[in-house]
């Protein structure tokens, strides 16, 4: 099977042998392990003074570090960094990623029309808006998801994305940002509406949020995400528990503290990486990954020391 196929089974939960897939939802340290920059860290002066030939060498360049980021390391899935509403800047991307891949891997975009938490200029101003204009509130949450449906639409009989990871984030570590009740409210809806309209196009949605998700994890469970992403244990996630109240509905992606990746010991990263590895390998339904991502300033070396780790213990019999 293609990298591609063994991701869709376990986001299908469905039994598999050999490796357990693996991706990460970034990988930063591009310019350490590959010698090039992010996609996401680049400026494209004279965009539109280039010719066709030029554009073509950017987006072959930018294919690359994807792909050789995916084949280095492993990864079945790849997550570009780029906009559903921008079909004429990114579908160049994802068709040379397509064809320098040979289409071994899963490819997906981010697609969230949900409210994220507020960052502290605008959070005072939501938070009363909840309050004193609902309504306006929810309108403009219906808007998002016609505007990412429509956009999506754009995208789907070319075959170039498998799926989308809907990153809105929702929760603090200590607990949501969003009580039950409004996220109910002001969530639950159009998350369910969007997932829905996904589906029906042929794609998968993987629902990523770090944090404490527990108060909220069946109204996202609800929601039927083919997958959640990142069960963060610096926000008290359990992925034990998790397993153990929704592992036969949806399919679990991370857990691999990020915090000690970067400032733990050797030993505290190799308990935390075989326990995310048995803890979510049982019963199928797993993706083995961070809680995050490989963000700029984690040591390349302790993420390799993972991956190493994953290719001699997370291996389905």
């Amino acid at each position: 099977m293609t990298h591609k196929e063994r991701f869709i089974k376990a986001l299908k939960r469905e039994p598999i042998t050999g490796l357990v897939p693996h991706f990460e939802l970034v990988f930063y340290l591009t310019m350490e392990s590959l010698g090039k920059v992010h996609p996401t860290h680049r400026k494209f002066y004279q965009w539109n003074q280039m010719s066709s030939e030029e554009k073509q060498t950017q987006y072959n360049d930018i294919a690359w570090v994807y792909v050789e980021t995916a084949r280095k390391y492993n990864h079945s899935a790849i997550f570009v960094h780029s906009s559903i509403a921008d079909y004429d800047m990114t579908a160049p991307v994802l068709e040379t990623i397509r064809r320098m891949s040979n289409d071994e891997y899963f490819i997906m975009l981010h697609g969230d029309p949900t409210y994220s938490i507020p960052d502290g200029n605008s959070m005072l101003d939501f938070t009363t808006q909840m309050y004193e204009e609902p309504e306006k509130l929810k309108e403009t949450a219906k808007s998002n998801v016609e505007n990412f449906t429509k956009c999506a639409k754009a995208f789907e009989s070319s075959g170039l994305i498998d799926g989308f990871a809907l990153c809105s984030d929702y929760c603090f570590n200590t607990n949501p940002f969003f009580s039950n009740d409004m996220f109910d409210e002001f969530i639950v809806p159009y998350l369910k509406e969007t997932i829905k309209n996904y589906r029906n196009m042929g794609y998968y949605s993987i629902k990523h949020t770090d944090g404490n998700i527990m108060p909220i994890l069946k109204q996202m469970v609800d929601c039927e995400p083919d997958a959640l992403h990142s069960l963060d244990p610096q926000g008290g996630v359990s992925l034990f528990e998790v397993k153990k109240l929704c592992g036969d509905r949806v399919c679990l992606i991370g857990n691999v503290n990020c915090g000690l990746l970067q400032t733990g010991t050797d030993d505290e990263c190799i308990k935390d990486i075989l326990r995310s590895l048995k803890e979510g390998m049982d019963g199928y339904g797993y993706i083995f990954s961070t809680s995050n991502c490989i963000y700029t300033g984690m040591p390349l070396k302790r993420y390799e020391m993972m991956v190493d780790l994953w290719k001699k213990y997370g291996v389905y019999k």
